[in-house]
């Protein structure tokens, strides 16, 4: 190698300007100063506040999907509402068609009326067999008198046939009281206690009434909840099998945040420690506030549906998340709202490290208040109505008449 300009380049090297170097050396110790100071500032930070918080971007907006599908079939005869459409609790979703419905209730109507009249008749029956019973022993009485009277007296005032005959009607009356006790008997075994409601055939009709009632108010699918619709797989004319999936409603005021935490960063979390949190759809200016409601009982992959077997000698550590429960302001989703699955970055302050690990009581989303069934309340009061409009008990006495003497 040729090293003829060495020398020069050593006098050039030795010849440099020393206040040049001065500056670089300056600039050096400024920029490693500048790192310095930096990393202090960064290391006080985490140290006051940022070692007590946990954040993590895998996490996502959860929420009740609720489903309505048919209970009865049938086809559909009204559609009333569309995708995304928000809904009231209790509002008509779908009408089916209710002919057979409307028949059925009106012979189930039918049949408890004739239920109630005859069992009515019956016990009327049994008040007749009461009068028959006390006439019976009447004559029983006048026809004992009769043959005690016969008993005493002689061959000449009383003949031997006479006093016969007078034996014969003590016996025939002793057998018409016997049967006429035995009827009355009969009837009180078939009208029970005497109550109309608790006659088996009334029973029995109250019950199916009160099934056509249910099955005619199912035509009408209704919303349970309020929340948005979502899914509508239902047309006008659709043939409907019972169980057949119809739409889905989402209560989009009662969404929470599923927040999946690794491991390590779960030993500071508790339950009501507040949570920060940032969606994607509005972006860092809107900041959503809320709690922690719930801790996991177990990770993701423990209830997946292959939960990973990790008895191979070829095993690896992965890091396992836990996923936990954030319940969010209902003010700020009525302000701003949410959808179900939306990306969510969270941050929790884990300041507060006294509370409890696990929740007492329900966390967000546990439940939901669905709006009130009163489909069998509503075919009782019905069934209750039908046996008073037909139920002469309160107004009629066992003769038929009227109180005040006026005949039926």
């Amino acid at each position: 190698m040729s090293t003829e300009n060495l020398p020069g380049e050593r006098m050039a090297f030795a010849h440099r300007d020393p206040r040049k170097i001065s500056r670089r050396n300056r600039l050096f110790m400024l920029l490693f100063g500048v790192a310095a100071v930096a990393a202090a500032a960064v290391g006080v930070n985490w140290f006051v506040s940022g070692r007590f918080f946990e954040e993590t971007d895998n996490a996502y907006v959860a929420g009740n999907v609720v489903p309505i599908a048919a209970q009865v079939a049938g086809t559909a005869r009204e559609v009333l509402v569309g995708n995304t459409q928000y809904v009231k609790a209790g509002q008509p979703l779908v009408r089916l068609d209710d002919t057979e419905a409307r028949i059925a209730l009106g012979q189930a109507e039918g049949d408890l009326i004739r239920a109630v009249r005859q069992t009515r008749s019956a016990q009327f029956a049994n008040a007749m067999y009461r009068a028959a019973v006390d006439a019976r022993a009447a004559e029983l009485a006048q026809a004992e008198q009769a043959l005690k009277a016969r008993s005493g007296a002689t061959v000449q005032v009383v003949s031997g046939d006479e006093y016969e005959r007078a034996r014969e009607a003590v016996a025939v009356a002793q057998a018409n009281l016997a049967a006429a006790r035995s009827q009355l008997a009969s009837g009180l075994a078939a009208s029970g206690s005497g109550n109309v409601e608790d006659d088996p055939a009334v029973s029995l009709a109250v019950q199916q009434l009160e099934l056509a009632y249910v099955r005619l108010a199912r035509t009408t699918l209704v919303a349970p909840v309020e929340g948005a619709v979502a899914q509508r797989a239902v047309q006008i004319g659709q043939p409907v099998a019972p169980g057949a999936q119809l739409m889905t409603v989402v209560p989009v005021r009662q969404l929470w945040i599923e927040a999946n935490f690794k491991e390590g960063q779960v030993r500071n979390l508790r339950i009501g420690q507040p949570v920060s949190a940032v969606s994607d759809l509005y972006g860092s200016g809107m900041v959503f506030h809320g709690r922690i409601g719930g801790l996991s009982p177990g990770t993701g992959s423990a209830f997946s549906m292959l939960p990973p077997q990790n008895a191979a000698g070829n095993w690896i550590k992965v890091v396992q998340r836990v996923p936990v429960i954030v319940s969010l302001d209902p003010a700020e989703l009525v302000a701003h709202p949410l959808r179900v699955g939306l990306s969510m970055v969270v941050s929790v302050d884990t300041h507060q490290r006294d509370g409890a690990l696990a929740s007492a009581t329900d966390p967000a989303g546990a439940s939901i208040a669905p709006v009130a069934n009163d489909e069998t309340e509503q075919a009782d009061a019905l069934a209750r109505k039908l046996i008073e409009e037909n139920d002469v008990s309160g107004s009629h006495d066992a003769n038929g008449q009227r109180p005040g003497g006026a005949s039926r």
